[in-house]
Parts: C-alpha cells; sequence; structure tokens
C-alpha cells in the first residue's frame, strides 16, 4: 500500500515494525497529549517540547497519539514494543516531526538544508527536524 501523507494537514509516513504507517497529530491527539503530560492548554503542551528534550516514554505517547490520529489502532504499549530505523534516534525524528508540524513548522522552514542531509537524501521528501 502506497501511503502519501498531507504535511498541510500534519501528516508524516514513518516505517515501523517494516511497515510504513500514517501518523498525525489531530486535535484529538493533542487533547490525549494535553492529559498524559498534564498540561491546561497547547501553549503550555508546546512550551513542554521547546526545551527539547523527550524521554523514551514522552517519545512512545507522542509517536502513539500520532499513529492513533491517523487511524491505526495500536495501544502505547504496543508502541513501545515496535522497532524503527535508526532505532531511538530514529523513534526521537519521527516525534519531533509531528510535534513540529503540528506547531507550525513548514517544509519552507527547512528548504535551507542541503538535499543529502535529507532522509533518503530525496529532493522532493524534506528533511526530518532536528532530534533534540
Amino acid at each position: 500500500m502506497n501511503i502519501h501523507p498531507n504535511r498541510h494537514r500534519g501528516e508524516i509516513a514513518a516505517k515501523l515494525d517494516g511497515e510504513t504507517r500514517l501518523l498525525c497529530l489531530t486535535l484529538g491527539a493533542l487533547a490525549e497529549l494535553e492529559s498524559a503530560f498534564g498540561v491546561d492548554d497547547l501553549i503550555e503542551l508546546a512550551q513542554r517540547f521547546e526545551a527539547g528534550k523527550l524521554s523514551a516514554g514522552d517519545i512512545i505517547r507522542i509517536v502513539g497519539a500520532g499513529l492513533r490520529g491517523a487511524g491505526n489502532r495500536l495501544t502505547d504499549e504496543d508502541v513501545a514494543e515496535m522497532s524503527t530505523e535508526g532505532g531511538v534516534a530514529g523513534f526521537a525524528r519521527i516525534a519531533t516531526e509531528l510535534l513540529w508540524l503540528s506547531f507550525g513548522g513548514t517544509d519552507a522552514d527547512r528548504a535551507e538544508r542541503p538535499i543529502s542531509d535529507r532522509e533518503g537524501g530525496a529532493p522532493d521528501r524534506p528533511e526530518n527536524p532536528p532530534v533534540p
């Protein structure tokens, strides 16, 4: 199955356990994260992540919420058992990209980085944001 994420809607594609899946932090997924992180609103949620520190548990929650936001029926426990290329750093890139797109990042913001630094080196696929 070909998956074509719509980045304008905050969707990304990521290969998890060898299967390419769609992820999106919908409003419901963001509400789930607000609750999980004990914050009152999106501003507090964004501020929490601006520090650039993500624990393994944070990454599991973010990726899990992104998967569920895109219609995947997986629990955080399922996500904790998954693997991705790059291991922990790969998961951190997925979580960071989801947050970055959800809180207003655009592909134009990333155009300054050379294509060789982009994941896969493809000129038509923007790179993942830096790992915190």
